[in-house]
């Protein structure tokens, strides 16, 4: 497979939305992140509900997510000194 065909294929299996907020490299970390997960949900949801995998096995797999999401935000969001809102 050439390597645009490989790129083609990521992008149409994982595909990102740009990011239009307020512009900090952890917002955009953040934002990366937070997209992973929903992906990474969305396709645990499609396997349980096609059967493929148990709904205890998807549920343990998405509160692992969960817990990575929530670590992702402490690190990037909470050691943030707070700014003025717009």
């Amino acid at each position: 497979m050439s390597n645009n065909t490989r790129h083609e294929k990521e992008k149409f299996l994982y595909p990102t939305s740009g990011y239009h907020g307020e512009f900090t490299p952890e917002y955009l970390a953040f934002n990366a992140n937070l997209q992973e997960f929903a992906q990474r949900v969305s396709i645990l949801c499609a396997l349980e509900t096609g059967g493929k995998i148990k709904p205890d096995v998807a549920y343990r797999e998405i509160k692992q997510l969960w817990k990575q999401l929530k670590e992702s935000k402490k690190n990037l969001l909470d050691s943030r000194p707070p700014t003025d809102p717009p």
